[in-house]
């Protein structure tokens, strides 16, 4: 396995494209992590980190871990990527229910771009209101203490600051995915998360110079977090293959089909995003909470605080549900059945038609509620560790899928990149012994 790592490295190193799409991407992601610590202008930024952090509870931690800290800090990228991810999502679930969006996407590349478009747009539109609530919440909070000079002027400014550091990060993002290697947007999200791994790495070696915990709790822990880690790569590549034959088909002289394939069903379909709606949805009263003084509001956000036993059971609930809600919106077993007969496929057994849909959602069924329990587990877990046992887990079980999921997602990249490479190889060897040299 290690000496395969290597091989990868230096054939990376050696493909001249490459190992410029890597460079690009290394280049692009320094200069997302650089403007990160640029702060948006006519705040006192150190004064009000420290507020956010305390009294900002559940979705501050949650929203800051998609800006890679720059909304604690409120940054220019402030937003971080989060509007162009509610944008894609919104974006996504309206083709379910408008016709006019669902026949643009079915339309191939022309009907992609313009759901593109229409991405880029509400990501602005987004963008402006929360940057709009930002700056109005700023002037609200402690009497206007972190506000320099309060007014429209500060609003415009801190309005198109913001909402323009976004639009550069949703560039950034299509740059990386068009000439470098990787979703752009993913790795954002990707990049965010990991700079907090050498700080949670300080935070452990400290408790441990401090006596605080044992060599023999580190090892457990590192043990502990080797194999959360392993069974999220073996179940995010898990698939259930179902089998489809294609039956013979005569064209005038040529016979068309024939040919037996398969339809891989992921285990997970719907991803991270069960655990991002989840956390979007408990954590916005959670906050609300911390900042009214009404008695029954303030316990209601004490029992959705992360670590209570409400919370981490709702969670788990929300989680299932937006797994198969999700997997529902992507996955249409009946659209399914149909494009099969239509191309003369079958499943072996099954008649196609009616039959053939109800097995492709009995199958899905099964295998999402499979997914959705084992979201559930991989987010419940570490939540459970950090804030019941206090455990210094570098990650939550959210940041844990996506670091995981976009790293498989560019490894698998790389590696087509690679293969590419060298069916071009062949090709040119056999023009070569073609032409008799």
């Amino acid at each position: 396995m290690f000496e395969r790592f290597l091989k990868s490295i230096q054939n990376i190193v050696k493909i001249e494209e490459l190992r410029q799409r890597v460079a690009f991407t290394a280049m692009m992601l320094f200069v997302y992590r650089m403007g990160a610590h640029i702060p948006t202008p006519g705040i006192n930024n150190e004064q009000l980190s420290a507020f956010l952090l305390d009294r900002g509870g559940a979705l501050m931690g949650f929203l800051d871990m998609f800006s890679g800290g720059g909304l604690s800090r409120l940054t220019i990228f402030a937003l971080g990527i989060m509007p162009y991810i509610s944008a894609s999502i919104i974006l996504q679930l309206l083709t379910v229910v408008i016709p006019t969006l669902s026949k643009l996407s079915k339309e191939g590349e022309m009907g992609r771009k313009k759901i593109t478009q229409y991405t880029r747009f509400a990501t602005i539109g987004i963008g402006l209101v929360q940057a709009f609530g930002i700056a109005i919440g700023l002037e609200g909070m402690e009497g206007g203490a972190f506000v320099q000079n309060p007014g429209w002027g500060f609003r415009f400014m801190a309005i198109i600051t913001i909402t323009a550091g976004t639009a550069f990060l949703m560039w950034l993002g299509e740059q990386i995915t068009e000439r470098g290697i990787g979703n752009g947007i993913s790795l954002i999200i990707f990049a965010g998360i990991v700079v907090r791994l050498p700080a949670a790495v300080v935070n452990t070696f400290q408790l441990f110079q401090t006596g605080q915990v044992s060599f023999i709790f580190i090892a457990i822990l590192a043990v502990m977090m080797v194999g959360v880690v392993i069974a999220i790569v073996f179940l995010e590549s898990g698939r259930r293959k179902i089998p489809v034959q294609y039956a013979k088909r005569v064209v005038g002289r040529k016979v068309y089909g024939g040919q037996s394939t398969h339809i891989p069903l992921k285990i997970n379909t719907a991803g991270v995003i069960p655990p991002i709606f989840a956390s979007s949805i408990i954590a916005f009263p959670a906050t609300i909470a911390g900042f009214i003084t009404v008695p029954w509001v303030q316990a209601l956000g004490r029992n959705l605080a992360p670590g209570t036993t409400f919370y981490t059971i709702l969670y788990a609930v929300l989680i299932i549900f937006f797994a198969f809600f999700y997997t529902a919106v992507v996955l249409n077993p009946v659209d399914m059945a149909e494009n099969m007969k239509k191309y003369g496929g079958f499943i072996p057994g099954i008649r196609p038609g009616q039959k053939t849909s109800d097995y492709i959602y009995k199958v899905l069924t099964r295998i999402t509620f499979a997914g959705a329990i084992y979201l559930a587990l991989v987010a419940i877990i570490p939540e459970i560790l950090i804030y019941r046992f206090n455990v210094p887990f570098a990650f939550g079980g959210t940041s844990l899928l996506i670091v995981i999921g976009v790293g498989m997602d560019t490894a698998q990249q790389i590696e087509t990149h690679m293969l590419t490479r060298n069916y071009e190889g062949f090709m040119k060897k056999s023009k070569m012994k073609d032409r008799g040299f």
